[in-house]
């Protein structure tokens, strides 16, 4: 069994003229959110073991959050820049055997398009949202469409 957490960047800035969606930083609301929801899963015993992100600033400044809560650093990928469900699955079936709780870090619609592809269930993910799934995998290269169960579906809202 892998625990898979599928996690949709927080509020970003739309308030730079000319920047490029790629560049686009964490405005206040996600500065706050990513390190309270990061301190959550920690409260909670969600111990990640490995934190791949979007190379997308936003998702990098998030990703951040959970991998300092975790004593992690992040892995960068950008295919899940704008990734498809189909992208973000083949990223997860990649991930080490030896890592056994896994965070993605990226964007929607891909997101809880992949939640709902990976587990049946339809959850739409907002801001800064955390899906944590159950994967009925012993490895991660076994993980297919189906494969996992949403265990829970955690967001900033929650704690509120």
């Amino acid at each position: 069994m892998k625990t898979l957490l599928l996690a949709r960047h927080a509020k970003s800035d739309w308030g730079v003229p000319g920047l490029s969606d790629h560049d686009r930083p964490l405005n206040s609301r996600g500065r706050r959110d990513a390190p309270v929801m990061a301190r959550r899963l920690v409260d909670e015993g969600i111990l990640l073991d490995r934190v791949v992100s979007s190379s997308a600033v936003r998702a990098r400044s998030t990703a951040a959050e959970y991998a300092a809560a975790c004593g992690l650093g992040i892995i960068e990928e950008p295919l899940l820049y704008a990734a498809s469900v189909r992208s973000i699955l083949a990223i997860a079936s990649a991930l080490p055997e030896e890592s056994s709780v896994a965070m993605l870090v990226g964007h929607n619609p891909g997101m809880s398009d992949a939640v709902a592809e990976l587990t049946g269930d339809g959850a739409e993910l907002p801001t800064c949202a955390v899906a944590e799934c159950a994967v009925d995998v012993d490895t991660w290269a076994e993980l297919v469409e189906g494969s996992g169960r949403l265990l829970r579906l955690r967001t900033p809202r929650d704690g509120d």
